[in-house]
């Protein structure tokens, strides 16, 4: 067998089969590429869901990380350490928000926010308790814990891990009036993406977040927007709902924030919803260590120059231009998404998602198929605009097939 053989057969017998993965092994990556054990190099347009916002092994990242290694890693929160006042103070500010709960990865972040609007409900809003209820949308992806998948509506993520978490009521993504009419005097939040990433890039109708925060404001109820995949320049802003001009209660913040060198994942909001907690409530071994503060302060200050922003805009721009000429001549049926993050449904009749990802990995381009006959693209938003073009004309040339 081949080195990539190897590893793979070594994969598949020593560990859960939790994943799918394309059968390419990498071994080396900068930038917007990968090398894999072979020495075959690939063309990242998925960057990690996100993750990899700033590309593979980015020099300020490493070296962020290298100098933070030679000092201090971890401590726990059982005390304080220098680099944490300073990441949340730094975090809040990129928000315009006031505090910081810093925790490893989305899940965790989803969870906690999940305690934080019960918790809020009950103390502030002043919801008996265990009656809260949250409003979340259909075809979501919030994470795989048991409480996220309870209000999942994927059957994949659902089925055999019973029994669920109660507290949350589903409505159409989209739907103003759905959510309108569930609400009652017992909602204490809103848990929504601002676009649906894993449900194939689902940008939201116009004004939909806006009726959203003013939907929320007149009832009571915390708006939370769960930015991991959407948030920190992807969309071609620092945040998703900026599109629409509009502030949530609630960031929830992951995958980029840490650089895609350590999982750093983070809730933030104001005093008056992050106040409610008191020393032993929740907490993390790992959260706010000083390794990912490190690292996430030099994301930070990469975002505040605007820098990475504005290439997703106009890369972004660029992307959509070239998917929409793809689209009614038989080989896409729609594209969608904004900034650098695409999903395009290809006809059926050319191959699933997965098998259209197959050839693309054939032409050194790695993808990522969803639900049916849907690609997601998102590279890294370092990608040079030939890297890009080259990227696009594989995808053509794999339509064309």
């Amino acid at each position: 067998m081949s080195t990539t053989e190897n590893a793979i057969a070594s994969a598949e017998a020593h560990s859960a089969h939790n994943y799918h993965p394309l059968p390419v092994v990498v071994a080396t990556a900068d930038g917007a590429w990968m090398t894999d054990v072979e020495g075959r190099r690939y063309l990242d347009m998925l960057a990690g869901y996100s993750a990899l916002n700033f590309g593979h092994g980015n020099r300020r990242l490493i070296d962020a990380a290298r100098a933070q290694l030679e000092r201090v890693t971890l401590t726990s929160r059982a005390f304080h350490h220098d680099r944490f006042a300073d990441f949340c103070t730094r975090l809040a500010e990129l928000c315009g928000m006031e505090m910081v709960l810093p925790m490893n990865t989305g899940a965790e972040a989803v969870e906690t926010a999940v305690k934080t609007a019960r918790k809020w409900g009950y103390r502030v809003k002043g919801v008996p308790d265990g009656m809260a209820k949250i409003i979340v949308a259909a075809d979501n992806f919030h994470g795989r814990t048991t409480t996220v998948i309870s209000f999942s509506t994927d059957p994949e993520a659902r089925a055999d891990f019973g029994p669920y978490t109660p507290g949350f009521e589903i409505v159409p993504y989209g739907d103003l009036t759905a959510m309108r009419e569930a609400m009652t005097e017992n909602t204490v939040a809103v848990l929504i993406e601002p676009i649906q990433g894993e449900a194939g890039v689902l940008v939201p109708p116009p004004g939909y977040l806006a009726g959203v925060r003013e939907l929320t404001r007149e009832r009571d109820v915390l708006f939370i927007a769960d930015e991991i995949q959407s948030g920190l320049g992807r969309t071609g802003k620092t945040f998703a709902c900026e599109h629409e001009g509009v502030v949530p209660d609630m960031y929830l913040l992951g995958k980029a924030l840490g650089g895609g060198v350590v999982p750093v994942s983070a809730v933030v909001s104001s005093a008056a919803v992050l106040g409610v907690y008191r020393p032993g409530e929740h907490g993390s071994t790992f959260g706010g260590n000083p390794l990912a503060c490190a690292v996430a302060l030099e994301v930070i200050a990469m975002l505040n120059t605007g820098e990475y922003q504005q290439r997703a805009a106009e890369l972004g721009d660029h992307l959509h231009h070239e998917l929409g000429l793809l689209t009614g001549g038989g080989s896409v049926q729609a594209v969608r998404g904004r900034g650098l993050w695409a999903g395009v449904d290809i006809e059926p009749e050319l191959g699933t998602g997965r098998e259209i990802s197959e050839k693309l990995m054939e032409r050194r381009v790695l993808v990522k198929d969803t639900h049916g006959s849907t690609i997601r693209i998102a590279p890294p938003l370092v990608i040079g605009k030939e890297d890009l073009d080259w990227g696009l004309e594989q995808l053509r040339e794999v339509l064309r097939g």
